[in-house]
């Protein structure tokens, strides 16, 4: 049997020059990998990975190992984001490639639940010469879903509100967000709505009743903000949004001023069109900001700290940081050179869900206090998509996304995995090509106790490339074989001098046991001619080992640790 291993601190690009290695024996197989599982250390967090690759109409559910899980194919390419919903349901928006705003990058129009066979169960449009849905949507706890969407305004608007003349081409992109109550199989109610055309405010024109002092003005948006380019109608490009539940807020990020925002959702519809109402008192007016103070005028650009970021996002319950906000700072124009960081800031918030700020300076904190860069900054570079996430075991997954890289970062920002994105537009590539077109604008880890995955079959095929090479992962717990109902159990684990292996079927047998250290090299071996097996290694020191079971029906690999106390 083999595994699959790179050296870790070879640069990322070289990585796809390696072989191959048979982890268990003396010889390597002369096969490039240059796609799918690149490296995996046994301590990666298990569990499964969900993405769909910007050129290509279906979404992928791996696991660590790089297998197959399961797929679901839609009529469109994502629009762009993609969620699997603790229905079990997958939630993603599909591009109908509107003509209106074909020139904006994230363009979707269509927004789809998608079941465990593929059947559309659910979709609603929201395409057409004035509007059109955009790069994320965000499932609710009430089952209504948030989008983003862009609005077309004419010349004529924007010179009503204010813009610059020098500065506006033939039509102007607004943002607006509209909350969906789904009914029946195709239509939806809109049950609450939030415009950033009703929170403007310019200093160009003193005639229009937006005119102030931006800098006095902290909770709205400047109008002629020309951080999108002079003529380009997609000035604010939002690209990610989030929901707080218990705080009953909305996160967004934009792209081109660089900032993120919050917005209050406990506000009616009537009331988010206002600078009154909902728990914050500010009606729609942003309640928080954060990258960029240059925008409002309460900074210099050594101030700035976010450059075309996106997936912005507060860190789940019961993570490391919960509660935070994490971005993936995708550096472009970066003073310091274009590189790719992923940030985490704790926001200047009290007990009542209000942010402070004073009368000249901008949004605290001074800084992100958690920043991830590769030791090589240009390693790490996408000038565009991207996310990232904090998972279970306080590792973080991240996404480069324009070059369909995926890692697991742990804690101490060593790489622990790493996985390259098979497909593109022409499907998925034979192992060993130099891939092209693989883009995917963010990736979605999820537990193997998911609820969505409740009733479903997690049992793992081949790798998705085509060609794949033969190797055996390093399974690193018994998640990774949930479905073979005959996988041994190994307990106790961590242990401190002997451990137990035993069959869930007492029908099944083992017939050996192997104890490998992380290099290889044999440690312990023997036979097993009974159901269960107490193997004592009392002698080796502390620290990670992998154990192979050989078993009437398989070979099982998986994670052990010992333990001095």
């Amino acid at each position: 049997m083999n595994a699959l291993f790179f050296e870790k601190n070879i640069p990322f690009e070289m990585r796809y020059y390696f072989y191959c290695i048979l982890l268990f024996s003396n010889f390597s197989i002369a096969q490039p990998v240059t796609i799918g599982l690149l490296y995996q250390d046994v301590s990666n967090q298990p569990g499964t990975i969900l993405f769909a690759p910007n050129a290509n109409n279906t979404t992928y559910l791996i696991n660590k190992c790089g297998y197959y899980l399961h797929s679901w194919t839609s009529a469109y390419k994502p629009g762009v984001s993609s969620y699997l919903l603790e229905d079990g349901l997958l939630l993603r928006p599909g591009n109908t490639n509107n003509a209106t705003f074909s020139g904006g990058g994230g363009a979707g129009g269509i927004i789809e639940k998608i079941d465990w066979s593929g059947s559309v169960v659910w979709s609603y449009l929201i395409s057409d010469s004035t509007m059109c849905q955009h790069h994320d949507i965000h499932a609710l706890p009430n089952g209504n879903v948030l989008a983003l969407v862009w609005e077309k305004k004419t010349k004529a608007d924007a010179i009503l509100a204010g813009r610059d003349t020098n500065f506006i081409g033939a039509t102007f992109w607004n943002e607006k967000i509209v909350e969906l109550q789904p009914v029946g199989t195709n239509g939806a109610n809109i049950v609450w709505e939030w415009n950033s055309w009703d929170h403007l405010i310019q200093d160009f024109d003193s005639t229009k009743s937006n005119f102030g002092v931006i800098s006095q003005n902290p909770n709205l948006i400047n109008i002629n903000a020309n951080f999108s380019g002079s003529l380009n109608p997609d000035w604010l490009h939002f690209n990610s949004i989030d929901y707080n539940a218990s705080l009953d807020q909305i996160l967004i990020s934009s792209r081109l001023t660089s900032e993120i925002y919050i917005v209050d959702h406990s506000t009616t519809t009537l009331e988010a069109s206002t600078h009154l109402g909902g728990s914050s008192g500010k009606g729609g007016d942003f309640i928080y900001r954060w990258g960029n103070p240059m925008v409002y005028n309460r900074g210099l650009l050594s101030d700035q700290k976010f450059f075309g970021q996106h997936s912005a996002h507060w860190i789940g319950q019961g993570l490391v940081g919960e509660g935070d906000i994490m971005v993936f700072n995708n550096g472009k124009d970066r003073p310091a050179g274009n590189y790719s960081t992923v940030e985490i800031i704790k926001p200047p918030l009290d007990s009542f869900g209000n942010y402070s700020i004073t009368s000249t300076l901008p949004f605290l904190p001074i800084n992100s206090y958690w920043i991830y860069q590769d030791p090589i900054p240009t390693n790490l570079y996408s000038d565009r998509i991207s996310g990232a996430q904090r998972i279970a075991n306080g590792h973080t997954l991240i996404c480069s996304g324009n070059k369909g890289e995926f890692i697991e970062i742990d804690s101490l920002n060593t790489v622990v995995w790493e996985y390259k994105n098979p497909v593109n537009g022409l499907g998925p590539r034979p192992q060993g090509t130099s891939i092209f077109n693989n883009g995917v604008f963010r990736t979605n880890f999820y537990n193997y106790d998911y609820s969505g995955f409740i009733g479903q079959t997690l049992t793992p095929g081949l790798p998705i490339e085509l060609s794949p090479v033969v190797y055996s992962c390093l399974v690193t717990s018994n998640s990774d074989v949930s479905e073979d109902k005959n996988v041994p159990i190994v307990f106790p684990n961590p242990f401190e001098n002997e451990f137990q292996i035993s069959m869930k079927n007492q029908g099944s047998f083992m017939s050996s046991y192997s104890v490998f250290d992380v290099t290889g090299k044999l440690i312990k071996s023997g036979e097993i001619d009974t159901i269960f097996k107490n193997i004592n290694i009392a002698g080796i020191t502390s620290g990670i080992y992998i154990l192979r079971v050989v078993s009437s029906e398989n070979t099982y690999f998986f994670k052990i640790i010992k333990q001095d106390h």
